[in-house]
């Protein structure tokens, strides 16, 4: 595959990736390099709710945002989610929030609620999880180029390496989990693979390089199929989270 073809493929992984409320932090590098295994990401999906609570009856000045049946999500709760998500994605310091940032979060943290009530894995699945966070961690220390940069910015995050890496593989099972459910129901078929290559792919490829031949289909089939199954996932999912709400109680609250 030209690097062109390969470059094609890669931003259109990345907007199936991005689309909607970004259930994953950015693809960037790292999910790329995953043939988008860690999508849907996140949507989705990535980011483990930061210590919900309990809702009570007494006034608390961190007010509540979101709640799914008695959990609660405060507003402190997106905040955290939301440097954590910018730690993720080498971005420190954080820029400031803006509305909306806050309000993909918070919309992230409370779907991802509803999923992990469905998590029940095995040990042999929680093995890969782990390692799998061990391999992000790795490779996002390699982000942060200046020296003692990495740890600063953990510092200033107020978590220690054990509880990156664990929030991590919790994504990771996430990400099973939504793999294991929806990958099976998401295969294009091989009439879908060669419209999507000619309405979509050679039309860009041309695009971009002219009267250059775009490459044959066999050469790219494999990622224009990943590339619809992840966009199937992506609508699957949606699905999954419509089914869910009924009976989950799911309430959004005013930012204060």
């Amino acid at each position: 595959m030209t690097d062109s073809s390969h470059d094609i493929l890669a931003r259109t992984t990345y907007v199936l990736h991005k689309k909607t409320v970004s259930w994953r932090q950015g693809v960037r590098h790292y999910a790329y390099r995953r043939i988008l295994s860690l999508a849907i990401c996140v949507l989705i999906l990535a980011c483990l709710p930061v210590s919900p609570r309990v809702l009570a009856s007494t006034t608390t000045l961190d007010s509540v945002v979101a709640s799914v049946g008695n959990t609660a999500i405060t507003a402190s709760d997106v905040e955290k989610e939301y440097r954590f998500e910018r730690f993720l994605d080498a971005q420190w310091p954080p820029p400031p929030p803006d509305a909306a940032a806050l309000d993909a979060v918070r919309q992230r943290l409370t779907y991802q609620m509803l999923l992990m009530q469905e998590e029940n894995p095995e040990p042999a699945a929680k093995g890969a999880s782990e390692k799998a966070a061990a391999e992000r961690l790795a490779a996002l220390r390699k982000e942060f180029t200046r020296a003692g940069a990495f740890a600063a910015a953990m510092n200033d995050l107020g978590m220690t390496e054990a509880e990156v890496l664990a929030r991590i593989a919790q994504q990771e099972l996430m990400l099973r989990l939504i793999n294991e459910r929806l990958r099976p129901e998401a295969s294009p078929t091989e009439e879908d693979v060669a419209n999507y290559y000619r309405a979509v792919f050679v039309p860009e490829f041309q695009k971009e390089n002219g009267k250059a031949a775009a490459p044959p289909l066999v050469a790219v089939a494999d990622q224009i199929r990943e590339v619809l199954t992840q966009k199937r996932i992506n609508e699957l999912l949606d699905q999954w989270i419509d089914e869910l709400r009924p009976a989950s109680q799911m309430r959004f609250h005013d930012f204060r």
